[in-house]
């Protein structure tokens, strides 16, 4: 009968071995390694981050990956690392506009409205988003929609130099129909 009890003190001892308690507010902390303690590769955890530490979230590379890619032209790889951020981190309204931008490029539609219509749920209507859906007209060959989005993109934020190219682009693509 003793030894059933030894057992179960030793295992009581052992799980209070991982825990610690900081003196100065009595909190428990199981996730925090205690000075000297040792990674299982053998390194200190001296310098390492804390979940609480990390300046950053986990869609921030992918998204800044995919908007090299998209300025390089390679909008196929952009578009997978936007959708990669996507799922990292689902409420990025950002993200979904790159994303959706990106579909526009590589003519799937489809998915690209899909995309916009999920960016401006979590962003709302912002004169980037118009801006883009009204590229995503112009691309289309729908130009009375393209402008009427661009007008809404020159509403909010009239001094946008990107805004006042598209209107330009799209005024030059009225004039310069190509059958």
């Amino acid at each position: 009968m003793k030894r059933p009890i030894a057992v179960v003190a030793c295992l009581f001892m052992a799980a209070l071995a991982g825990c610690q308690t900081n003196g100065a507010d009595g909190v428990v902390r199981t996730n925090e390694p205690s000075k000297g303690d040792v990674t299982s590769f053998g390194d200190a955890f001296d310098g390492l981050k804390t979940v609480g530490d990390v300046e950053y979230y986990a869609s921030d590379q992918a998204v800044a990956e995919a908007k090299n890619q998209f300025r390089a032209e390679n909008y196929g790889n952009a578009g997978a690392l936007f959708f990669k951020a996507t799922q990292l981190a689902p409420n990025d309204g950002g993200a979904w506009m790159g994303l959706a931008a990106s579909c526009d490029r590589i003519h799937r539609f489809d998915l690209a409205d899909r995309a916009y219509g999920r960016a401006f749920k979590l962003s709302g209507a912002t004169p980037e988003y118009y801006n883009n859906v009204g590229y995503s007209f112009l691309l289309r060959g729908k130009l009375q929609d393209a402008r009427s989005n661009f007008l809404k993109a020159y509403e909010l934020a009239p001094n946008d130099p990107t805004v006042v190219n598209n209107l330009t682009l799209l005024s030059s693509s009225v004039q310069n129909i190509e059958r």
